[in-house]
């Protein structure tokens, strides 16, 4: 009977344990799969946060960039305030000038006629009348100098009378040509400077569509952090509910010998818990997926957007590299180049030649200058020295020109790699790339030889 009584115990057992086994193996694995959506949510944030720290970056070099074009723009705009006042100077000092004429030239007529009345009085105390025709058949005045000195019938005091007029005469010139000469110096810079400030208003408004485009980015990347966020927070609810399952399923029952009505019903409710634990994972799944779907579009939304911005941090990295590594030149070349690299950052400064500022053009005949080589200071006498060569055959120390504010309106040193580095208007001396963004828009392959 004790036998009897062990052997139905044991069936008992089993047949209850049985249910209960299978539906905790289930919710298992409804975990695992929770935890392994809930990683591939973590992975999601971590991307964003990283690429959200990356366009903080971007975003404050660019606005450092802006910082340094704005600058830029004040100081070139006082340039052109001064020679705007210098013009207007000048214009004055011309307008005086030809009062100034006007009055010598009344001078000198009067001059004349008194030479004449001279003559004529000569005449009548005795002159020679081919002396009067002589005179009076003079076709200019300076045929009528020419036959009185011929002749050599003027006083000491009437030839040193011409003589002033003379001397009038060419000093009034001579002041004329200087100012007008001053004048088409001082409207050639303006025109300089002009385009020189349309050149830095671009790039700033380049620069401004940048920060424009990174903060777009920057929205969206924090849109999908909060959305991730979500995601995580549901997900964790899930686990926990999936867990409080497996431990309840888990917990030891009352030992009793004959399965009851009561344990039945405890199965069928473990198997309800146990089918809607199937349903959330399975929903987390879908959610997850689609969160994840979300996160790749957006990111590559994003990069669409700021795929032609980002070159700002290459370009700051860039400069950093070539701080400490200069490209490799043959002989006084490397000099050259290696001479702007200890001055990188120096402001750009309308016809500086010097350490303390730059423009582009003064910029290169300084390095240059460091090497022993002599070289102009402006773009134009620039533009025709060495020999030309195609772009694909450039080297280092090659002069490298940009059609700006006008055809080749700005030059640099070639340093290889597509990148060269020059006196630029918004960020002063600086290593740049001109194989992508404002200067490969503006180079047109015009590249200059003047290696021996």
């Amino acid at each position: 009977m004790k036998k009897m009584i062990l052997a139905v115990s044991t069936i008992a057992v089993v047949g209850i344990s049985a249910p209960i086994f299978s539906n905790t193996v289930y919710a298992e694995t409804d975990l695992q799969q929770v935890q392994s959506d809930r990683e591939e949510v973590k992975a999601g944030l971590s991307e964003a946060e990283g690429k959200i720290a990356d366009v903080l970056v971007d975003l404050e070099q660019l606005k450092e960039e802006l910082d340094r074009t704005t600058k830029a723009l004040e100081e070139n705009q006082k340039v052109m305030d001064t020679t705007e006042a210098d013009i207007e100077k000048t214009e004055t000092e011309i307008a005086d000038l030809e009062s100034e004429i006007k009055e010598l030239e009344a001078a000198i007529e009067k001059r004349y006629g008194i030479l004449k009345e001279r003559v004529v009085s000569y005449q009548k105390s005795g002159g020679s009348i081919n002396y009067l025709e002589v005179v009076f058949g003079s076709k200019s005045f300076g045929d009528f100098i020419s036959r009185v000195t011929a002749v050599n019938k003027i006083t000491e005091s009437d030839a040193s009378l011409i003589e002033q007029q003379e001397a009038d005469k060419e000093e009034v010139e001579s002041k004329q040509n200087e100012l007008v000469s001053k004048l088409e110096d001082l409207e050639a810079e303006k025109v300089e400077l002009q385009g020189m400030l349309a050149t830095i208003n671009e790039q700033k408004e380049q620069s401004e569509k940048s920060v424009t485009a990174l903060q777009s980015k920057k929205a969206d990347l924090v849109a999908l952090k909060d959305e991730l966020q979500m995601e995580d927070s549901r997900l964790l609810a899930l686990e926990s509910s999936i867990k409080e399952s497996i431990a309840k399923a888990a917990k030891p029952k009352p030992n009793k010998v004959v399965a009851s009505s009561d344990e039945n019903v405890d199965g069928g409710e473990l198997t309800t818990l146990s089918k809607e634990t199937a349903n959330k994972s399975s929903n987390s799944n879908s959610s997850s997926k689609a969160s994840a779907s979300s996160s790749e579009k957006s990111s590559e939304k994003s990069s669409e957007k700021s795929s032609s911005k980002s070159s700002s941090s290459s370009k700051s990295s860039s400069s950093s590299s070539e701080k400490s590594s200069a490209p490799k030149a043959s002989g006084n070349l490397s000099t050259a180049i290696n001479a702007g690299f200890a001055h990188l950052g120096t402001p750009y400064v309308w016809g500086g030649k010097g350490p303390g500022g730059f423009d582009c053009s003064g910029f290169v005949s300084w390095a240059f200058a460091q090497a022993g080589i002599s070289l102009p200071s402006s773009t134009a006498g620039l533009q025709s020295v060495g020999t030309k060569v195609s772009y694909s055959n450039a080297k280092p120390g090659d002069l490298v020109f940009f059609n700006t504010y006008k055809t080749n309106g700005h030059v640099g040193i070639y340093l290889g790699g597509g990148k060269f580095i020059g006196a630029q208007n918004s960020t002063g001396l600086a290593v740049a790339d001109m194989n992508s963004g404002y200067w490969n828009d503006k180079f047109a392959g015009h590249v200059r030889s003047v290696a021996n």
